[in-house]
């Protein structure tokens, strides 16, 4: 067993720093009238920066004739850089944030990587509010290296959590490249779509100071210009989620930067319905929006997909909807979730019935499928067959994929709903969820579900390659409310 003793240790070492006896080099640290000498022992500088051990080497001449400048640091920082390499100590409690973002520059400098790690942890847990306040200072201080990672991430993660609330905070078209790069390629970027693309023209205008606003002015040689400039941007906007309103205002003036191939893309995906989209298209950027649904079968792809049909949102090229800019107008409130309230088409017309506009949501047993509903008028115990023009059914083969769902809407409005107190929320045969006894006048809505299926009837298409029978690992039914 052994015992420690690096308090003491540490003390020792930092006592060296006043005691000129044995040290062997000079650095002149900061400049003009900012500038200060400090005796130092090379030993010590060596092995605790790789900064410093492989400067002092390269410059064997000036250290031999006992100088060695850090023009870039200022004296306080400095001493206190040095009481860290001799004694593993940073007093934090007595800096302001300021002063520790100018440490923490100076030890990414000196290649300092315990000490800089330590820092930016330290920022993050105890200073996220004031780095806020001053988020242009943070942010400058972040992008200076890439060896500020940890800190690079607080500035991109605020960024993209509230980005209206940071870029007006300062003149954001000083971010440098790779900063605004990343934030651009961020999946979970708080803006709409045609904003970014605003603020990214911007960002290449302010890099070509001779160009007018208005593109109208601008030669082959200009556009070329701004695309070169733009290059690392255009590829990370999601172009196709433009509507087609944004693409006509805000694409169109701007064609020949997408290029031919791209602008025709676009145009086809709103106007033509053959048009199919390819696999490298992105998807629109998530929104963190509370409030909208609380549901563990769907997500807001498939919310937003939904809301269009219910809509009848891209009519003429459905095939493009679940790139488009999520479409969430309504708010789907929770009447029915069956792993809470039960299986029972009792509980269902209890909690149900008589409530306009709602969607089933079923997640099928033993496999990923979600299949569902839409209903525009209202759910009955009885009353055989119901009426409803804009009613339409749907599956997606899981929660991810919404790809290629598929979407029917009905063609036999006479037959578009059935209504029994045995059953569930049914759409004819094309899903058909109910109860089923061994007697068939045994009333049996206190049963669980026991006969589901699709089978193609007074829908335009069926939603399921299989007409056999299967379970329901879940189900909702939402209230669609404005």
């Amino acid at each position: 067993m052994s015992k420690q003793f690096f308090p003491s240790l540490s003390k020792n070492y930092i006592e060296i720093l006043n005691d000129d006896e044995y040290s062997d080099i000079n650095i002149e640290v900061g400049k003009d009238t900012n500038m200060k000498i400090f005796r130092a022992h090379m030993v010590i500088l060596c092995y605790r920066s790789p900064f410093l051990r492989t400067a002092l080497a390269s410059n064997k001449k000036n250290v031999d004739n006992g100088l060695f400048k850090l023009p870039n640091i200022s004296p306080e920082i400095f001493w206190i850089i040095l009481t860290y390499i001799y004694g593993g100590i940073i007093p934090l409690n007595e800096q302001e944030p300021s002063e520790i973002l100018k440490i923490l520059s100076a030890a990414d400098a000196l290649h300092l990587k315990e000490l800089a790690d330590d820092l930016q942890e330290y920022l993050i847990e105890d200073k996220c509010e004031w780095m806020e306040r001053h988020f242009e200072l943070t942010h400058r201080t972040s992008f200076q290296s890439n060896s500020l990672s940890r800190l690079q991430k607080f500035c991109t993660d605020l960024m993209a959590k509230s980005p209206k609330k940071v870029f007006k905070s300062f003149d954001f078209t000083s971010l440098p490249e790779k900063s605004l790069v990343q934030l651009i390629r961020r999946d979970d970027l708080q803006m709409k779509e045609v904003e970014i693309w605003e603020y990214v023209l911007k960002w290449g205008l302010e890099k070509n100071h001779t160009l007018l606003p208005d593109p109208k002015t601008w030669s082959d040689n200009d556009f070329q210009r701004m695309k070169n400039t733009l290059q690392h941007y255009l590829p990370s906007i999601r172009f196709f989620s433009l509507s087609s309103d944004e693409l006509v205002q805000k694409i169109d003036p701007y064609k020949k930067l997408l290029g031919d191939q791209l602008y025709d893309e676009l145009i086809n995906s709103h106007m033509s319905s053959n048009s199919k989209p390819n696999d490298n298209i992105l998807l629109p950027r998530y929104r963190n929006i509370d409030g909208i649904i609380d549901s563990t079968i769907v997500n807001l792809n498939i919310v937003s997909l939904v809301s269009r049909w219910i809509d009848k949102k891209d009519t003429i090229n459905s095939n493009f909807s679940f790139t488009r800019e999520f479409y969430l107008p309504y708010k789907f409130k929770l009447l029915l979730r069956g792993s809470r309230d039960g299986f029972t088409p009792k509980k269902f017309h209890k909690l149900c019935d008589d409530k306009l506009c709602t969607v089933t949501f079923i997640k099928i047993k033993g496999t990923e499928e979600i299949i569902g509903g839409y209903n525009p008028s209202v759910w009955k115990s009885a009353g055989n067959y119901g009426k409803a023009k804009d009613s339409f059914i749907f599956s997606f083969k899981n929660k991810d994929n919404f790809k290629d769902p598929i979407l029917s809407y009905v063609k036999d409005y006479d037959q578009a709903l059935y209504y029994n107190s045995n059953h569930g929320p049914t759409f004819d045969d094309d899903l058909d969820i109910y109860a089923k006894s061994g007697n068939n006048n045994m009333n049996s809505s206190n049963k669980k579900y026991n006969f589901i299926r699709c089978k193609q009837q007074s829908y335009e298409k069926k939603i399921r390659d299989t007409e056999d029978k299967f379970s329901i690992k879940d189900y909702e039914v939402f209230q669609i409310l404005i």
